[in-house]
């Protein structure tokens, strides 16, 4: 296939924490709103002339300065996210929003504040902290309004001057869908046979929407969507085609690595992916927009901290359903190292997927940055696509 035309933009883009968008972003006057997981609803993060920036540390080396606060028992995310603060890499950001959706994460924020990593010569500089539910009732969508009023819109009010009114979320969460439409709309070419975009590429772009100012890429996008429109895919088939599941990927070598194993990556539900993430948001006139909003965070949450028993089960046959909807022919179950939430998910979504689905299942854990244990991954993603080509040819397929 061609190259796609923006393709190297967007890989610059993914480069640093601190790109080239949001210094555009910043100079114009924004208001840049740093946050660490997807619990936190992200329209509320881009009201008015504020825009969201997901925090993440690329090409992430030496952690040594972190482990030394947070020791090596915590996961390399948040161990990655303090040591990239204490380098300066987050200096762009005017407040860092931080739900209790993992203590690794919130530990790491903490040890940020208390360092003061950023905001230097900022004094409308804050660190707000969120506690999310565990489960999807509507007191839990009470508790959900309650934290985002004051930790989300009463300090961005009050800091920045910010309109958080019902019309400005709802012109917010129209921002927001119109981004959705565009990168389901580019994912749906990976249905295809012989889709027209590999997971890599499609990671690039839909990782992009999560680490720069979203107004600021929009226009790409939608450009690139057309594109891919008349673009001529390959007709060489992949050896088989996978669903990636797990915890934040928000290194797009991941993808790469796999792909180059000659599995094709069709389907993304991972934090960073664009399941759920990138989901619309359907609001009525008759309440108001906040809590349509925090409820379709909790009604669509597939985060492995959301304990009850219809979410439990619920999130395995979401996974099924897109590997049905994707016809993947195997799923690949991923957890960074140390993460506690997604090690039990990992166990017990394995077994159900296999037991209960039928679908072949890898179960991996891996590091963060995959180039450094990129050997080990690449020789069980490959054991993995061989054993795939094995059970077509028991069942009389092609291989």
């Amino acid at each position: 296939m061609r190259d796609l035309k923006h393709l190297k933009y967007f890989e610059d883009l993914l480069q640093q924490a601190n790109n080239e968008l949001i210094t555009q972003a910043k100079a114009e006057g924004g208001i840049a709103v740093a946050y660490t997981c997807e619990n936190v609803p992200e329209p509320l993060l881009n009201l008015g002339n504020a825009f969201s920036i997901r925090l993440f540390a690329p090409n992430t080396g030496s952690l040594d300065i972190a482990t030394y606060y947070m020791t090596n028992l915590l996961c390399e995310p948040s161990r990655a996210l303090l040591e990239r603060a204490i380098e300066g890499g987050f200096n762009f950001a005017d407040c860092v929003i931080t739900p209790d959706g993992c203590t690794m994460i919130n530990r790491a924020v903490e040890n940020m504040e208390l360092l003061e990593t950023m905001g230097k010569g900022n004094p409308n500089f804050f660190h707000s902290y969120m506690e999310i539910a565990f489960k999807n009732t509507e007191n839990d969508v009470a508790l959900s309004v309650l934290q985002c009023t004051n930790h989300v819109l009463k300090p961005l009010a009050e800091n920045y001057g910010i309109d958080t009114s019902d019309a400005s979320i709802r012109a917010a969460v129209e921002r927001h869908n119109r981004l959705c439409r565009v990168i389901r709309a580019i994912g749906d070419f990976r249905k295809e046979e012989y889709p027209r975009i590999t997971g890599y590429e499609f990671h690039v772009l839909c990782l992009a929407t999560y680490v720069c100012p979203q107004e600021l890429v929009i226009d790409k996008l939608e450009e690139t969507l057309e594109e891919l429109k008349t673009r001529e895919p390959d007709d060489k088939p992949w050896r088989a085609r996978v669903l990636l599941v797990g915890s934040e990927v928000d290194d797009s070598g991941l993808v790469k690595l796999i792909e180059e194993q000659g599995a094709y990556v069709c389907c993304d539900r991972f934090c960073f992916g664009s399941y759920p993430g990138r989901t619309e948001i359907v609001l009525n006139d008759e309440e108001d927009a906040l809590t349509q909003v925090c409820r379709h965070y909790i009604r669509n949450c597939q985060c492995p901290r959301m304990m009850n028993q219809e979410k439990v089960y619920g999130r395995k046959q979401y996974v099924a359903e897109l590997a049905k909807e994707y016809r993947a022919d195997g799923v690949i179950y991923e957890q960074v190292k140390f993460c506690d939430p997604w090690a039990y998910e990992r166990m017990l979504g394995s077994s159900m997927l296999q037991v209960d689905y039928g679908y072949p299942v890898l179960s991996v854990d891996r590091p963060y940055n995959v180039a450094s244990s990129s050997g080990q991954m690449r020789t069980r993603v490959q054991a993995f696509v061989e054993s795939i080509e094995i059970k077509k040819i028991q069942r009389g397929g092609k291989a």
